[in-house]
């Protein structure tokens, strides 16, 4: 039989063998939009597509995070402005007038101004075809994924006079197929090892 380890990334291999840095990079915060409170059917809108328009080299391969802020009220959680703003790491934030209402931080019926951060994967293309699409604006995971499979039978360490004490446990380990294919899903580097 033969066991499938997953290997880690290490910062100081070389070039040749380590797989790419796809951890996101979050951008500067970007205010490109501005509301204009006498027009109820305007807003503020840092979408990506108004990114894009406002600068052209701006470039994002794949949004795996986001972060919106009341440009003047940096420190307090959007939550407690009193505001209807949609924060989304697949579009960007949308503020629209028409939605607010009197009260809040703002004693006005239209939207503050807002700046948004956006946490993007590089653009290598063994990142983006390895990423999976995010669904929700929580905090990446991390880059460490576990991999763990039942033994099916053990025993305790035994030392004897050809092994050091407390060096080996022997094990009856799944058939490799299901350990290929178990590791196999998981990031990382996968080498294969004679067992």
């Amino acid at each position: 039989p033969q066991l499938v380890v997953s290997v880690p990334a290490v910062a100081n291999c070389s070039s040749c063998c380590c797989p790419p840095e796809c951890v996101c990079i979050w951008t500067d915060w970007i205010d490109v939009s501005y509301p204009n409170s006498s027009d109820r059917n305007s807003g503020d809108y840092e979408t990506f597509e108004n990114i894009l328009r406002n600068d052209s080299s701006w470039f994002c391969a794949k949004a795996e995070n986001i972060s919106c802020r009341a440009k003047k009220f940096p420190h307090v959680p959007i939550a407690d402005l009193g505001q209807i703003v949609e924060c989304n790491v697949n579009t960007g934030l949308i503020c629209n007038n028409r939605d607010q209402v009197i009260g809040g931080i703002v004693p006005m019926p239209v939207c503050l101004n807002y700046e948004i951060s956006v946490c993007c994967t590089p653009n290598i293309p063994e990142c983006i075809t390895s990423t999976t699409a995010s669904t929700t604006a929580a905090p990446p995971s991390s880059a460490t994924s576990t991999v763990s499979f039942p033994l099916v039978s053990t025993t305790a360490p035994t030392p004897t006079p050809s092994q050091p004490p407390g060096s080996t446990t022997a094990a009856t380990m799944p058939p490799s197929s299901t350990i290929s294919s178990t590791i196999s899903s998981t990031l990382g580097t996968t080498t294969t090892v004679p067992a």
